[in-house]
Parts: C-alpha cells; sequence; structure tokens
C-alpha cells in the first residue's frame, strides 16, 4: 500500500510533464515565448509545496495517534489539486493545483515511510525500501511516459481520467490499512498472542508490535521534548546524514532536470509529438525495477551503501556528458540516446535505495547517541517520520532546482553546456558519498 500510495502521489507530478507545454499554449493561452518558462515554473511549486511541507509533516507524524488518517487526509488533498488542473483555465488555478499536489506527497512520503518502518523488521528494511522508491522513480518517470500518449491519443480530458482513476484506487488501498497496534489488540482479543494471563498477552503484544524497530527504548518525551528546530539542527550536524540528504537531492535533481528539458529536446531535434516525448522515458524508466534487488543486497550487506552510492555516481558521471553529443534527427543518435538514457537510469536506481535507508540509519544512530545524553526530543514514534520528512525535503529540493537548473542552462547555453554541467555536479559528488556514507571511512 506504502508503495502505491507515494507512487501515485509522485506519478501526478509527472502525468502534466509531456502535456504541459501544449497545455499552456492551447488551453491557458500562454506566449510561445514563455512557454519555457512556466513550464520550469510549476514544476518547481509543485517542489517547493513538497520542501516546505515535508518537514513539518514529518515532525506532526512522529507525534499523531495514527498513520491512517494522515495518509487519508493526503489523498483529499491530491483530489482537489487534480480537480484544479482538470478545470483550470488560467494560470491561476493550475499554480494552486501544483501547490496542492506537492503539499499531498510531503504528508504521504513522511507518513508512508514511517508507517513502514513501523511495520517492517529492520534486516528487512532495505529491500521494503527498495520497493518503495522503485514506484516513486517509476512515477517520476512513467508519469511523463503516460501522460504523453494518453494525451496524444485522447486528449487533455483523458489525462485527466487517468489521474481520477488511479486516486480511486489508492482510496482503496488507503481504507484497508491496519495499523500494527490495531492488529495486536485483535490477536490479543482472539487469545492468540496470550501466554501465562491474558493481561501479560496484552503487554507482550502491544510490546512487540507499537515499537518501531527493535532498539532499546528512549526516555520519555515530556522531560527532553526540543523545539523541532533545534532538533533539526542537531540531526544536521552529522556528516553523514548531510552526504545522504546530499544524494537524495542530487538524484531528484537528475531525475527532474530531464522532466523538464528532455520532452522539448526531442520535439525540436527528433520532431517527435506527445506520444514520443512520453516513451523516451521507459529508458530512464525501466532500470528502476532493479531497485528492490539493490535493498535486499544491502539487508545482507549492510556495509555496500559506500560503494553502491559513491560507485553510482562515478558511473553515471560519463553517461551524462556524453549526451552533449546527441544533436541531429538521426537513427543514430536516436539509439544512443537511449542507450545513455538507460544507463543513466540504473545508475540512479542503484543509488536512491541505499541514500534513503542511509538517512534512515543516520538519524537513527544520532537519536541513539543524544537521547543517552538527554539532548534530542523521544517522542513516540522518535524521529523516524522526521528522518522521513528530511529524506523527503532534500528530494523536493532537488525537485525544486532541477527544472530551474536544466531548463536555464539549455535555453541559455544550449544542450551540450548542461550536460557538461550536470556531469560535473555528479562526478563530483562520488567523492563525499565514498568517505562519509555508511559513517568517516577512516573510522571503519
Amino acid at each position: 500500500m506504502v508503495a502505491f500510495a507515494v507512487s501515485t502521489d509522485i506519478f501526478m507530478y509527472g502525468l502534466l510533464v509531456p502535456v504541459t507545454p501544449t497545455a499552456l499554449k492551447s488551453k491557458l493561452g500562454i506566449p510561445e515565448d514563455e512557454i519555457q518558462s512556466w513550464t520550469s515554473i510549476l514544476l518547481a511549486l509543485y517542489s517547493a509545496a513538497f520542501l516546505v511541507f515535508s518537514p513539518v509533516f514529518g515532525h506532526l507524524a512522529d507525534r499523531a495517534k495514527s498513520r491512517r488518517w494522515p495518509l487519508l487526509f493526503g489523498l483529499v488533498v491530491l483530489g482537489v489539486a487534480t480537480a484544479l488542473l482538470c478545470i483550470g483555465t488560467n494560470i491561476a488555478l493550475w499554480v494552486v493545483g501544483r501547490l496542492f499536489q506537492g503539499a499531498a506527497v510531503a504528508l504521504v512520503w513522511a507518513v508512508g515511510l514511517a508507517l513502514l518502518v513501523d511495520t517492517v523488521a529492520e534486516d528487512e528494511l532495505g529491500q521494503a525500501i527498495g520497493y518503495v522508491f522503485m514506484g516513486v522513480n517509476i512515477g517520476v518517470l512513467a508519469g511523463p511516459l503516460v501522460g504523453g500518449v494518453v494525451y496524444e491519443h485522447g486528449g487533455y480530458y483523458a489525462v485527466s481520467g487517468v489521474a481520477f482513476a488511479l486516486i480511486g484506487i489508492d482510496l482503496v488501498l488507503r481504507l484497508t490499512v491496519i495499523e500494527r497496534k490495531e492488529a495486536a489488540r485483535w490477536l490479543v482479543g482472539e487469545g492468540i498472542a496470550s501466554t501465562s494471563s491474558p493481561q501479560q498477552g496484552e503487554r507482550s503484544v502491544l510490546h512487540a508490535v507499537d515499537r518501531p524497530t527493535d532498539t532499546p527504548q528512549a526516555p520519555q518525551a515530556s522531560k527532553y521534548t526540543h523545539h523541532p528546530l533545534k532538533q533539526l539542527a542537531t540531526l544536521l550536524g552529522s556528516p553523514r546524514l548531510l552526504v545522504s540528504l546530499w544524494g537524495t537531492f542530487l538524484v531528484s535533481l537528475v531525475l527532474t532536470s530531464f522532466d523538464s528539458v528532455l520532452p522539448l529536446f526531442v520535439e525540436e531535434v527528433f520532431e517527435w509529438r506527445q506520444t514520443g516525448q512520453g516513451l523516451i522515458f521507459i529508458a530512464l524508466v525501466v532500470p528502476h525495477f532493479v531497485e528492490p534487488l539493490i535493498g535486499s543486497l544491502i539487508d545482507r550487506h549492510p556495509g555496500a551503501t559506500r560503494f553502491l552510492i559513491s560507485g553510482a555516481f562515478f558511473s553515471a558521471t560519463a553517461p551524462v556528458v556524453l549526451l552533449r553529443l546527441i544533436t541531429i534527427n538521426s537513427l543514430h543518435d536516436k539509439v544512443i540516446l537511449c542507450v545513455l538514457l538507460t544507463l543513466i537510469g540504473l545508475c540512479l536506481a542503484i543509488a536512491s535505495t541505499p541514500l534513503t535507508l542511509e538517512t534512515f540509519l543516520a538519524v537513527k544512530e544520532k537519536e541513539a547517541a543524544l537521547s543517552r545524553a538527554r539532548s534530542l526530543d523521544a517522542a513516540r514514534g522518535g524521529a523516524v517520520a522526521f528522518a522521513f520528512g528530511l529524506s523527503n525535503m532534500a528530494f523536493a529540493a532537488g525537485s525544486l532546482v532541477g527544472p530551474f537548473f536544466a531548463g536555464y542552462i539549455r535555453q541559455r547555453a544550449g544542450w551540450e553546456t548542461f550536460a557538461w554541467a550536470m556531469g560535473l555536479i555528479v562526478g563530483v559528488s562520488s567523492v563525499p558519498t565514498v568517505l562519509f556514507s555508511g559513517g568517516w571511512i577512516i573510522k571503519t
């Protein structure tokens, strides 16, 4: 359910990517010379809301009595956003719709990933996160694919129909969510987990179910609670956490940069319409099916995160830079573009799951150390949702910067300069990740 919920929310982001340039012109009447700018702005507005609300919802989710109701509220917000984008005939409604989409995904990501940690054993967490982020990255990239094909053959309202259908399916799944504490009451009521007495059985089951991990319980929050901004400042003192957040930011920046410039690039160079603009994202989508395998590998070999992350960034450098060679409308350039995008997608898939797990483990490590010193908030749920709120915040920051970064460079300096700039950032990032992922390399 969590994988589907998160991928649905992020899918809505990409669904309008190939639709937006044409819809801005035909539906909203935006002048031709402003299309690239408004395309980037609308993508960035979504990301800005995602960025602002991620730490807020992460902090609140750690204190909420239930994960289920925030998930349902997030879906309501997403439905309102989709309706605004469906009926919108002026740019103001599109702006509000994109902002609502970003707020919805921030809520669902923070709460959904915290629910995942509440439910899954720690030695299986890597594989579980792999499934979730396979859904996330496929959602980011499959959205443009589906949106382009449906828009060209069915029109704008057909795209909205796809969005509402997914929301309906997602609603059914979220309504079926049963949290572990609720399941524990049922088990106790049926006497399945009883030991020497019903009271002892209840304590045993609730103790086993309520705790999010197998780590020792932290001190009571009421005595050591800090302001969330102080908590954030404390956690950001961890180089391991900072590097994992930077890596998450970079993955998002690369993905959303392609969302911003790739449809327009293939339209101008290859003269592809919406179907072609959508289908080109298949090359980036397919490699992300390996993410559960990467997660399973990490569960068996936790120390592999350092080399998976840094190796992925280093390996992605050459394919990203070589994108500059794609300049003419020829079969050769089309094939090379697909191959390069596949290699880039594979590298991002290898890095995504380890980065998310690193963020969680870095926060957990910092939380355990500071809880012993009674200097970090140890409220219900600890900092689990807050950790994922930080990860989501980094992803949102990347998706905020990516469209502007790519759109501005391509518009001002060309596709070749965009490839060089992106390759430089990815290559340099392999250095801090190899030094700090999993902790400072000299101490491991």
